[in-house]
């Protein structure tokens, strides 16, 4: 029993100590590449000057009159942390892609250097006064730099979760890459963290922006605010101002039925797979004693959340409840009849399953419990390349859109070599 002890700190040190010079190799990397832009305001030649979607006229919808609208091509998608933003990414990849709209992709990994503000001189390739169609990859949003990139008329979409569900997502999937919670002893971390958080958080802290609010944080806000601090509500008024359609991650069909109708798409524009779904036995079910607490310690995200909650109800009603209802309706259906087509056994399994990596989600440090997909292999060919392009992860699918994640492949490689 001592010997089985004294191995497994044994292991832990070593875990440690490798982790350590691991992320200090990362942090080496990432101030030897991460690119510096000198911020000048006001000059012409730095912003995109016209809209490129007039380039793009050769976009249609089939099944809608070009007289009551035509689709949108230009938008920006604020892609926040744990809301099942990578979905919505893979519906916008499918789109580009298809219409060959020209995205604003990262450069050498797969986020715009997150947690960094974004600059436009992330973004891969990028000359002053170039235009994009679409940028929504993971960054900390900075507008003024965003609306550089993208004609005036581009939309802004985002999404958000209930703050509850979403820390506790967060804690399970960082907390190995975040060192306070290493000293939280237990079986169960998250709760002895939500029992006293000001015990184990310290705000200066390495990745600390994971464990509170990171919602306001992905914003490009102060994480740390309270929740009755003015600038809490300030933040989030000027992020109505900036957002054309906020989507609510419980309401995921409802979310993309407005979304289809904001963008006049399609219903086939908008089916989907979940991407980087949790096996069910990596969630923590907290008490309601202990999402109270999670809730006062993510205020400020709770604020925003039941703000933009409200604004969405609001165009749920407008749209229609029983209008609404068909539409979400017809959505399930298609999903199920892609299913059918695409998935070997019809549904989503654990990672050591994935028989093709093309199609293995990246996953958290120190375990797989991201779930993946097998595709059948007798699909027909008039639905090969769709069925592939809805099951292929995001790294995978940035890849295929010609970024080179060299990064994002190295930190992959390290991440499982010191938790073997």
């Amino acid at each position: 029993m001592m010997s089985r002890i004294k191995r497994n700190k044994c292991t832990l040190k070593r875990r440690l100590i490798l982790w350590v010079l691991l992320t200090n190799t990362m942090l080496v990397l990432y101030c030897l590449i991460n690119p510096t832009q000198v911020k000048i305001r006001g000059f012409e030649q730095d912003t995109c000057p016209l809209s490129i979607s007039k380039l793009k006229e050769n976009v249609s919808t089939p099944s809608q009159s070009t007289e009551e609208c035509s689709p949108r091509v230009d938008i920006m998608f604020m892609k926040t942390h744990k809301t099942a933003s990578s979905t919505i990414l893979n519906i916008l990849y499918r789109f580009g892609e298809k219409h060959k709209l020209k995205f604003a992709l990262p450069d050498g990994r797969n986020d715009f250097f997150y947690p960094s503000p974004f600059l436009c001189s992330q973004v891969k390739d990028y000359r002053p006064g170039e235009c994009f169609n679409i940028i929504c990859n993971h960054m900390r949003f900075d507008h003024q730099e965003v609306a550089k990139l993208l004609p005036p008329q581009a939309l802004y979409i985002t999404i958000l979760r209930d703050p509850v569900d979403l820390f506790e997502s967060s804690f399970n999937y960082y907390h190995r890459a975040v060192p306070l919670t290493w000293r939280i002893n237990g079986e169960n971390q998250l709760t002895e963290f939500l029992n006293s958080p000001q015990t184990f958080y310290s705000p200066q802290a390495f990745n600390s922006f994971y464990l509170k609010n990171l919602l306001f944080f992905d914003f490009g806000f102060d994480n740390n605010l309270e929740a009755d601090d003015p600038r809490v509500m300030r933040g989030i008024h000027d992020l109505s101002k900036r957002f054309d359609l906020v989507l609510i991650a419980e309401y995921f069909e409802e979310s993309l039925i407005l979304l289809k109708d904001t963008l006049c798409w399609t219903m086939e524009d908008i089916m989907y797979f979940k991407v980087n779904a949790r096996r069910s036995s990596s969630v923590s079910h907290l008490t309601p004693e202990l999402r109270a607490k999670a809730l006062q310690w993510n205020g400020a995200d709770w604020k925003l959340y039941q703000h933009f909650n409200a604004t969405f109800w609001a165009r749920v009603e407008a749209y229609g409840r029983e209008r609404m209802k068909q539409e979400v309706n017809e959505l399930r259906r298609r999903n199920t009849e892609m299913k059918a087509i695409c998935v070997e056994d019809g549904d989503a399994v654990e990672a050591q399953k994935i028989q093709d990596r093309h199609f293995l989600p990246w996953q958290p440090v120190g375990e797989s419990s991201i779930l993946g997909y097998n595709m059948k292999k007798n699909v027909h060919p008039t639905f090969r390349t769709l069925c592939k392009k809805m099951l292929t992860p995001e790294i995978q699918y940035l890849s295929d859109l010609g970024v080179n994640l060299w990064l994002t492949r190295l930190w992959g490689w390290l991440k499982d070599l010191t938790w073997i």
